[in-house]
Parts: structure tokens; sequence; C-alpha cells
């Protein structure tokens, strides 16, 4: 197909010079514009079609293109994400048309850089870290998830060196939400490693993406891919920077946080990793950086409006903190080395986010308030109150909501409230109670419907038992469980549907519609079978009722034999009398009590 499709046209202006490469949903190539005089590149990509598929997948197909169009509309505009030229459909096949990025992927500089035995600098991760975190801040600040971040999707663009992001054919919206696990047989192999476990459950954050750049640095600063790492069983961490000192601890800190196992306990977003990365003293490793890749400044370079967004305040959110030879990182407590400070107002700040986390907000507050307004560090503080105050009172009623759910025993609400109750000293304590208790009901909870399942099984009654199953909250450790005896429950269910019609069949070839219809009568509404029993159970009804017809008729005919002339004309049901009719003479008999 990648040949026959070479030198052809496509919507009688894009010719198709050369394969690029395919994914798991399509096929891209580089075409040439024929009506444009100057005979401009773009990138042309195919979804890919088989024609076997379905209707109904064919129609989840052009869903995805879509999507895809739809938000590469959107993101476009940033100088560092391709820009959306024109969309079509052909021959039932879905064509994107894209800007053409001159460069090569960050996968051929990673592959080159380990054949020759080189390492990133620390002044080239760098560079590299705050040039795509500035491209997926903007992504996540429009309310999506790249979701397939890896040194493939990022073009090292020649004109000047910094790195577009492509490839939204995975994107995802940051509210979406699904039950649904990704089955790793659907992900690309050059994918496997730069996926954080929470993905491969449904449960993408916007952190997801993070953790991928993490890797992705880890891997220039080590010249080892993702899956060369072991991973600490004790904590399911990747201690990568054991035996690969990346030559700066604030580097190894920072992306050890973007790696964390457990997406509560990384960077929550871009935004935040961004922030983090400006008020780091990278041991004058920062003014290195500009003669390396010329990174981009997140505030000028958002996108190609260059609207500058306003940086969250210090301390905003409170949720994580991580030591580093005293400096603290992260939205816990950002005790940043900065000669402008003085040590004691650093201090004072430093004891006031101590408090805050410990859960004493008026402590806290009379803290960051004692900084005098001469202070460097007095408008930051001011600012941090504010936010402390709003999260304060966001924070309690999260947490009151979680607790009101358990008491009402909606187990499910409750763990679905509690992530968003922040991870700090003070809250830890009642979120991990929360969880405890909300665990132990949801077991309890899911024992019993087990049971209950079990013992319909048992009795050969698996629609009851599939509707207990049903109701197993989905958060119990039964989960796995609960899938294989779902499964088997409705196969049984459309096994017994047809042998019930199937029965019913043989009733019918030897007339015994009443048999035949008390099978049909058995077969369930959510069996595959049903609507073609209903159709037989109307059928065989109405056979039976002529029958009965037939036969009262000729037991009538029995109890007085008559001539074939005669005719039946009415029954007296008061006298038991029937008349009839003939062409001599009416005749009335009596047919008895």
């Amino acid at each position: 197909m990648n040949q026959q499709i070479i030198n052809s046209l496509l919507q009688g202006r894009y010719q198709i010079l050369q394969s690029l490469g395919a994914g798991v949903f399509g096929q891209t190539y580089i075409a040439e514009d024929i009506d444009d005089p100057e005979k401009p590149r773009y990138v042309v990509k195919q979804l890919k079609v088989n024609n076997y598929q379905s209707t109904s997948y064919f129609d989840y197909l052009r869903l995805r293109f879509l999507t895809e169009t739809e938000t590469l509309k959107h993101l476009g505009v940033h100088n560092q994400i391709p820009q959306l030229i024109t969309c079509f459909e052909e021959n039932e096949r879905f064509y994107l048309v894209q800007e053409y990025i001159a460069g090569q992927p960050l996968s051929v500089e990673l592959h080159k850089n380990k054949q020759m035995e080189k390492l990133w600098s620390v002044p080239e991760a760098l560079a590299f870290l705050e040039d795509a975190l500035g491209i997926l801040e903007f992504v996540h600040s429009q309310g999506f998830i790249h979701c397939d971040i890896k040194p493939e999707n990022l073009i090292r663009r020649s004109t000047d060196d910094k790195l577009v992001l492509i490839d939204f054919g995975s994107i995802q919206p940051i509210d979406f939400s699904t039950d649904a696990e990704l089955p790793i047989s659907q992900i690309p192999v050059t994918s496997l490693g730069y996926i954080p476990p929470e993905q491969f459950l449904g449960q993408t954050q916007p952190n997801s993406d993070i953790y991928a750049l993490g890797m992705i640095a880890i891997q220039g600063l080590t010249g080892l891919t993702p899956l060369q790492f072991n991973i600490d069983p004790a904590t399911n961490e990747i201690p990568w920077d054991h035996d690969n000192k990346p030559g700066n601890d604030y580097l190894a800190v920072f992306l050890s946080q973007m790696i964390r196992y457990n997406y509560q306990e990384r960077f929550q977003s871009a935004k935040e990793a961004l922030w983090v990365f400006k008020h780091i003293r990278w041991e004058n490793h920062l003014g290195e950086i500009a003669a390396v890749k010329s990174p981009i400044s997140v505030e000028n370079n958002n996108n190609k409006n260059n609207k500058k967004t306003k940086s969250a305040p210090l301390l905003a959110g409170m949720r994580l903190g991580i030591t580093i030879n005293s400096v603290v990182v992260g939205l816990g407590v950002y005790g940043l080395v900065n000669n402008s400070l003085s040590s004691s107002e650093t201090g004072t700040l430093s004891q006031a986010i101590a408090e805050y986390q410990a859960g004493d907000l008026e402590k806290a507050i009379n803290l960051a308030k004692s900084i005098p307004s001469y202070s460097n560090v007095y408008p930051e503080a001011q600012d941090t109150i504010a936010e402390w105050q709003k999260q304060w009172h966001n924070d309690t009623k999260k947490y009151l909501v979680a607790e009101q759910a358990l008491n009402d025993g909606k187990l499910s609400e409750v763990m679905d409230v509690i992530p968003q109750i922040p991870y700090t000293s003070y809250w830890r304590t009642k979120r991990e109670k929360l969880v405890e208790t909300t665990i132990t009901n949801l077991e309890e909870k899911t024992r019993t419907l087990l049971n209950k399942a079990y013992a319909s099984a048992e009795n050969r009654d698996f629609s009851a038992a599939l509707e207990y199953l049903r109701q197993v909250p989905p958060e119990s450790s039964a989960g796995t469980i609960i899938q294989n005896k779902l499964a088997e429950y409705n196969q049984k269910k459309q096994m017994r549907a047809a042998y019930f019609l199937h029965t019913a069949y043989q009733k019918a070839l030897i007339n015994d519609f009443s048999s035949a219809i008390k099978f049909l009568e058995k077969i369930s509404q959510d069996t595959d079978v049903y609507p073609q029993a209903q159709i037989k159970l109307q059928e065989y009804k109405t056979k039976l009722e002529i029958r009965e017809k037939v036969q009262n008729t000729l037991r009538l005919k029995k109890v007085s034999p008559i001539n074939q002339s005669t005719t039946l004309g009415k029954i007296d049901s008061n006298t038991k009398t029937a008349y009839f009719s003939s062409p001599d003479s009416p005749r009335e008999i009596n047919i008895g009590s």
C-alpha cells in the first residue's frame, strides 16, 4: 500500500513524494502542493483503515480523525507545534495535511549520540527541559494531554534548534476518564518505557507527559533507554542516578521528581515544573544554555501571539516537597537559594510553610505577615498568604465532601474525592484514615456482593449473578475477579438463551407449541437471541390459537354427525345449545354442561 500511494495525487493537488513512517493509527508521507507555484512541502497523515473493518470501527476512526483535526486547529497556533493546513476524506481514507518541519527527530539524535558514546551535558539537558516543558505547558493550558511523548515525536528544528512536538493522534482532554486499561499490544514499541504506570490503567494525568519528558532527559544524560533501567521492587521507583550521576545534584533530584512512580508525588503540571526550574540556581549552568540550544522563554513564546501568563505565586498549592542540600522544591517548601534574600527572612518563610503543612494556618499566616515590606520576599509572601487562605478553604471543603460521602456509604465518590485532597503532612493523616476506612468498607461490600453472585450462579440464575457483580465498587481489589466472572456468567447466559431457542424450535417441529412458548419466555432481554425469540414467540402463540379454534370446531362436530354442507351458526352459552344451519333446515344440538 505504501508504494502504491507514492506519486499519487490527493485532492488533485497534494502529490505524495515519500513515506515518513507508520504508527498505530496511520501512515505519514511528505507531499508537494503542485497548485502552488513555489511547490511547498507538507506532511500528509493517512489514518489506517482496513477493508474488513466494521462500520462501527470505521466511525470510530472518523471520530479519532475529527478529534485530531480539532486539536491541531487549537494547538497549531504555537510556534513549536505544526500548523494544520487542511483535512479531508477521500476514497474512505482520512487525511491530515500539516506544516512540514525541517529537522531530525530526537530519536535520531539520541541514537547517534549512543553510537558515538556521547552523552548530553548538564546545559544540554537543561536546555531540553526548558524548551520541552514550555511546549507542554501550552498544550496542558489548552486542556489536552499529549499521551505519547517520546523522542520520535520531538523534532529538532534545523532553522533554530528548537524542539517541535508532533503526532497528536493519541491526545486526550484533561478531564478524560475511562475504566478501560491500555493494552500493551496496542502500544508502539517505541512508546514503551516513556508511558507511566497510571496511563496503562486508563488514569492518564497531565503529569503523565512530564514523566515521559523526564525519561527522555535521563536517556540523553545516561545513554540508556528507559527499558534498560531496573525498577526497585520495594518502591517501584527507577533509581537511575545511583550509577549515572548527571553532574548536578539539583538536576538529579529535579528529574527524579518528574518520574516518580506515584503521579501524585510528581510535579502536578508543566507550569509547576517550569516554575521550579526557573527558581533553582543551577550552579551557573543556566548561563551556558543559550550557547548550547537557544532555549525558548516560557513567558515570551507560549504561543505565536506571545501572550504572557502570570506565574503561580510562590509556595502555591503546597502539594509535595523534596530537599536538595537545604533547597526544597515542588509546591511544598521553596527555600530557594537567592543571594538577594536574607537568611532570616528566608528562614521565616520556610518556617511559615512548615506550619502550614503541619495544619496550623493561623500561625503560618502570622509568620508570613511578619516579613517586612522592604524585603524581596514580601510580595511573594503576600501572594502566598492569599493562596493559602483560598487553598485551605477548598481543601477543607473537599475533605468534608469525602467524609460525608463515606458516612452515606457512597464509597466510589470517596475514592474520587480523596486524590483532590493535598498530600501535605496535615492532610496526609486525614487522607490515610479516609482511605483505610473506605477500603475496609469497599472490601466488606465486595465480599457480600460476591457471595450473593456465587449463590445465584450455583442456582443457575446468571442474570441475578450479573446484577450483583455490576454493583461491586470498581475500586475494590476484586476487579480482575469480577471482570472474569462477568464474562463467564454472560457467556453462560448467552449459551442458555441459545439452548432455549433451539429447544423451542424442536418442540415447534412436533407441533408442541405450548412447550415451545415456555422455553422462549425464559430468554432474557439482554441476550443476543432475544429479538429472534420474540418473533418466534408471537408466531407460535398465533399458531396455537388457530389450532385451538380448529380443535374446538372439531369437538363440536363430533357431538352430532352432520353432513358436510352443514355450517356452524352460533353457540348459546346459557342453554349450552349449538345452532347449525343446512340447506334443508336449521338444527339445534345440546352440547352439554
